[in-house]
């Protein structure tokens, strides 16, 4: 045997006896582990499997914890998933990337399922070229400073604190390339929502952030500072959101920073609890007075986000506005439905509070149209409309806009890892931990903000055209049938019959 052979079993016999005392020190250390655990598990009393089934009895925990992961990629169908499902974040995906969206062989949706809409097509839909863009809309007609977008689906409200700084530049910049709206939520307006130059609504949270004097009241110079910025075109009073109508809003201490607490007015690091209402907002007339003292101050079109309770509530508010007169009326009414999302809820208003927007929405418009009011105040809807399916079904119901929240995020590269309650978010959409968020790059992900927005807009003029209208905002309620519990379709025009035909 020669010296190189010789040589390499010497390394073979030393690999393999350091790979032994490795397994032996792998096994110690197990033993070990399993006797430490086992005399903890017994001794505790907080959990009763732990204290019944020492070791093992902890898998049960981390079967629990990533069960959600593996439902979400390997055992929920495509339609399944809540709250959105494959199908739906796919298209979504697609859209922002830019790439083909048609699929093949058939629809993994259930067409005949009770509250499916299913869309009008015409013996003669519209060619090509005789389609229209969607036509300018004006809001707040009669303000000093209105404004005209021909925007169609818009950024519905998300505050930077929530939200991270590359999602917000990235959203803005985005928006702007799209030419649509962004919402600042009610965290305030941030150097991120400006920086990408996009046209804003600044939102008027129940904690008055940003707009507010050191005790917490509205503070109208505040108000005159945040309209002299030109990007922001309208004020938004958000009186309640979907997904916790009853509850103000709520971020988590981990994600006050120093530059969120300065924006804010918070202390760094605190768990920052908004009111669950506007404490100088008790009645509905209140609430008209707000919205006319920021209208007055800023010379903006503004008006109020809510969720509707039931529908005499509407009644209540729009006998308020026609008691006061048409020229105290809001600009504008953002409607959320209870199928709204949410950075951090309890899960009782998530789950149970609160009238959906496939309900509330078409009464919101009737009932303007009754009480004389729908030429004046302009309906923007919000909840769950991250598809072209449903977005074309709100502009069918009456809406003259649209927004979202969460289709955005998808476009961000959400996965819905659903950690937005905490400050791990694995895209760095939810989170100010750097780490995470060096993941996110402004840049790129604002083209796919774009690519989403223009996307959305091409695929409902494709359900418009496929109806024989021209442009989206020519779609109404004889384009849409709705699937009845029998499993027929009935039209939405039949079932919401008082629609006044007064949109612009």
């Amino acid at each position: 045997m020669n010296k190189l052979s010789v040589e390499f079993a010497e390394f073979v016999v030393a690999a393999m006896q350091v790979m032994a005392a490795l397994f032996i020190f792998a096994i110690g250390f197990l033993v070990l582990w399993v006797i430490v655990t086992y005399v903890i598990d017994v001794t505790q009393t907080q959990q009763t499997i732990r204290r019944n089934y020492p070791v093992i009895g902890r898998f049960r925990y981390l079967f629990e914890h990533v069960g959600e992961f593996f439902r979400q990629y390997f055992f929920a169908m495509d339609r399944e998933e809540y709250p959105f499902n494959r199908a739906q974040r796919s298209w979504v995906y697609r859209a922002a990337k830019n790439v083909d969206s048609t699929i093949a062989f058939g629809s993994t949706d259930n067409i005949n399922g009770a509250g499916r809409v299913l869309f009008v097509n015409c013996a003669f839909p519209t060619l090509g070229q005789d389609a229209v863009p969607p036509k300018p809309v004006v809001i707040g007609s009669e303000c000093k400073h209105p404004y005209t977008t021909a925007s169609i689906i818009n950024i519905s409200g998300m505050s930077y604190g929530a939200l991270s700084s590359p999602a917000i530049l990235a959203l803005s910049a985005g928006a702007k390339s799209a030419g649509c709206w962004m919402n600042t939520g009610e965290g305030g307006l941030s150097p991120y929502h400006l920086e990408g130059g996009a046209d804003i609504v600044f939102q008027i949270g129940t904690a008055k952030n940003g707009v507010s004097d050191v005790n917490g009241i509205l503070d109208d110079d505040k108000l005159i500072e945040m309209a002299a910025h030109s990007q922001v075109k309208m004020f938004e009073i958000k009186m309640s959101q979907g997904a916790k109508p009853g509850k103000g809003g709520i971020l988590p201490g981990e994600k006050v920073t120093e530059e969120i607490a300065a924006i804010r007015g918070i202390n760094v690091g605190q768990d920052a609890y908004s009111p669950n209402r506007h404490p100088d907002i008790n009645s509905f007339d209140d609430l008209i007075d707000m919205i006319n003292r920021v209208r007055n101050v800023t010379g903006k079109p503004t008006g109020f986000k809510m969720v509707v309770g039931s529908p005499g509530q509407i009644d209540a508010l729009l006998s308020a506005i026609v008691a006061r007169g048409v020229e105290f009326a809001p600009d504008f009414i953002t409607l959320d439905g209870a199928e709204g999302g949410t950075g951090a809820a309890p899960m009782p208003l998530i789950d149970s509070v609160g009238m959906s927007l496939r309900e509330s929405l078409p009464i919101l418009v009737d009932k303007l149209g009754q009480y004389s009011l729908r030429g004046r105040i302009k309906v923007v809807a919000s909840g769950k409309l991250v598809t072209p399916g449903a977005v074309a079904w709100a502009l069918c119901a009456g809406a003259d806009f649209i927004t979202s929240a969460r289709g955005f995020m998808f476009a961000l590269g959400c996965i819905q890892a659903l950690q937005c309650n905490k400050n791990t978010c694995p895209t760095g959409i939810t989170t100010h931990d750097p780490k995470l968020q060096k993941g996110l790059h402004p840049q790129t992900k604002s083209v796919r903000v774009a690519s989403y927005v223009n996307n959305m807009v091409k695929e409902v003029g494709i359900i418009a055209h496929s109806c024989g209208v021209k442009s989206p905002r020519g779609l109404n309620r004889t384009h849409a049938r709705i699937v009845m519990g029998n499993g027929l379709t009935k039209g939405m025009d039949e079932i919401f019959p008082e629609l006044e035909k007064i949109k612009e």
